[in-house]
């Protein structure tokens, strides 16, 4: 039966909600295949719910056809397991938590790692048993502290979620590698133009790790490209650092009053007026900023910690996000901020606008020392033999001439200031420019972790006990349906492709007589019988003009119209995507829908 718009649960919007930001959200409101039920969380109208499966559909034809394993499992979890990998207390507050009547303690589940371990665990037992690769497509939760962006940035979501397990390290090679071919042809089948990038895995842990970002401007991931082909979410990016230089000879440091001086462009402009270089002028460069940074730990824990990088440069507080953790030590997610009045009135030694390194070796300002307890990380750019204009620790003091190695040391180098175009990509492929992205998918090799934690081991060819190895592979089914939505669109409405459309025909019947509604009718029936799924407009005190705006809105991308040009035997056949139309005759109407229909798919094929 086709889908009769007079009876089809749905209303369709003239204007974008109020909370709607980005097209896809606009446009899913507005068609009617969402609704907002609460900040992030959205319910599933009729055509939604077809979209929705049938993005489903392609992400579960691909796994199976890699010989992945479909499982299902609840969202609401107990809290044992994820205790077992401390992810109870490194979650933070980004998990939902209840109890239930007898006080014990769950969460809806933001992932699945620990239960896909625990059931590979409760079966198998042997490496005969492996390699295994098992996915489920199930609803995650994460409490999200500023939902936006409708689909794209949620506290529900669908997503795919795929586990390899296995003993031999070629065995992981091969579930890693058909696992990003599979993502590969899942996006081409959607029409989408994702590409892979390395990225970091963060608190997942892990190493391999690639990201599958749909270039767009309202992503919120940025990634650098090169003219060679390397390819990176910005996280993932490494310096090339100078050469460290030779530090016998160099002038001895010198501290100067620099009153008014607690810019960099104040800074630069005092050096290049009071003691200018005789080669060149000073510039943001030469000067060495140390910027005071807030990390919040899982378990509710501040810290402050300082990072040293070159004055001509910004802090990118999302990478320092992705590394720090590992550089404090920290066994889970951590959280950063620029550091407020409270911290550095915690830490007086940090004089703002004058902070440095200092010249004391023996007792620094800076570093893992008993008087300050404040770890000092540098940028790669700062390496030994590099000489710089940096704090006194003293209002209107700067050091000229302090020289790394030398003069000061660092707790280690972190990558934490924004990549900017015509940075050198590190494998030497050329200067880098810089895109946004939406994250569809990540794909990584997880390692031991959770198996380790959770004592997954199984009996080796020699009958000795082995911990298995697990990669992990995620998939944003919702996320990938809002993509494609940003990807397909005009002013007027959604243009699917044949892939996910709600119907592969939508047919309105304009005008008063009964003659077209009787044709409209019998058309619908012909290709339904030629396999093809139809919406058929048939709403009788509805005007032409409303009937196309909500053609155009819900986005069918082959639509037929009938109506005046009937009596003279000819129908309209449109192009949702070019917007061209061609009057046909009516007995050719049905061929003529099912070649466009299939020349559609055959060019996502």
């Amino acid at each position: 039966m086709p889908l009769r718009l007079s009876r089809l649960f749905l209303r369709t919007l003239r204007d974008n909600p109020a909370d709607a930001e980005v097209a896809s959200h606009q446009l899913l409101v507005r068609a009617g295949y969402i609704r907002r039920s609460a900040p992030g969380i959205y319910s599933w109208l009729p055509l939604g719910v077809k979209v929705l499966r049938r993005v489903e559909e392609i992400v579960r034809e691909e796994m199976d056809a890699i010989g992945a394993q479909e499982v299902h499992f609840p969202a609401l979890l107990p809290k044992e397991p994820y205790e077992a990998t401390n992810r109870w207390e490194d979650y933070g507050d980004n998990i939902f938590r209840l109890q239930d009547r007898k006080a014990a303690d769950y969460l809806l589940a933001p992932t699945h790692e620990e239960v896909f371990t625990l059931l590979v665990k409760d079966l198998y037992t042997s490496y005969k048993d492996l390699p295994l690769s098992i996915y489920q497509i199930q609803t995650k939760y994460r409490d999200e502290a500023r939902p936006r962006a409708g689909l794209l940035r949620g506290r529900e979501f669908i997503m795919k979620d795929s586990y390899s397990f296995s003993v031999a390290e070629e065995d992981q090679r091969a579930a890693y590698e058909a696992h990003r071919a599979a993502y590969l042809r899942v996006f081409e089948r959607l029409g989408l133009p994702v590409v892979p990038v390395d990225a970091v895995s963060g608190a997942m842990g892990g190493s391999a790790s690639e990201e599958f970002l749909f270039p767009c401007e309202i992503g919120e991931d940025t990634f650098v490209e090169s003219p060679g082909g390397y390819r990176a979410n910005v996280e993932a990016v490494t310096t090339v650092p100078p050469e460290a230089g030779d530090i016998d000879g160099l002038p001895a440091a010198a501290v100067h009053l620099t009153p008014g001086t607690d810019t960099i462009e104040t800074l630069v402009a005092a050096a290049q007026a009071d003691h200018p270089r005789p080669d060149r002028a000073w510039t943001a460069a030469d000067t060495l900023k140390n910027v005071v940074i807030a990390v919040t730990t899982a378990e509710g824990e501040r810290r402050v910690v300082v990072i040293g990088v070159p004055g001509d440069r910004d802090v990118d507080l999302k990478r320092v996000e992705s590394t720090i953790g590992a550089q404090l030590g920290l066994a889970g997610e951590a959280t950063v901020e620029a550091a407020g009045e409270e911290d550095l009135r915690q830490h007086p030694g940090l004089v703002r606008g004058y902070i440095g390194p200092g010249l004391d070796l023996e007792h620094p300002v800076l570093g893992q020392d008993a008087s300050t307890g404040i770890p000092y990380f540098v940028d790669p750019r700062v390496v030994t033999g590099t000489s710089w204009i940096t704090g006194a620790n003293e209002k209107d003091h700067h050091v000229f001439g302090l020289v790394a190695g030398r003069d000061f040391t660092w707790d280690g180098v972190i990558e934490s200031v924004v990549v900017e175009d015509g940075d050198p990509a590190p494998d030497g492929s050329g200067p880098l420019s810089t895109r946004r992205g939406i994250e569809l998918g990540h794909i990584f090799h997880l390692g031991e972790r959770y198996a380790e934690a959770l004592g997954l081991r199984v009996l080796d060819v020699n009958g000795k006990l082995t911990t298995v190895t697990m990669g992990s592979y995620g998939l944003g089914v919702t996320r990938v349906l809002a993509a494609v939505a940003e990807a397909h669109h005009d002013e007027r409405g959604l243009i699917w492709p044949g892939s996910v459309t709600p119907a592969d025909a939508h047919i309105v019947a304009t005008g008063k007589e009964a003659e077209i509604f009787e044709t409209a009718e019998s058309l619908a029936a012909d290709l339904e019988a030629r396999g093809l799924t139809v919406m058929l407009d048939d709403r009788p005190k509805v005007s032409p003009g409303v009937k196309f705006g909500d053609a155009e809105l819900v986005g069918v991308p082959t639509i037929l119209v009938v109506g005046r040009g009937l009596k003279d035997g000819v129908v309209e056949l449109k192009d949702r995507r070019s917007g061209e139309a061609e009057q046909v005759p009516v007995d050719s109407a049905v061929d003529a829908v099912v070649d466009a229909v299939t020349e559609r798919i055959r060019s996502l094929s």
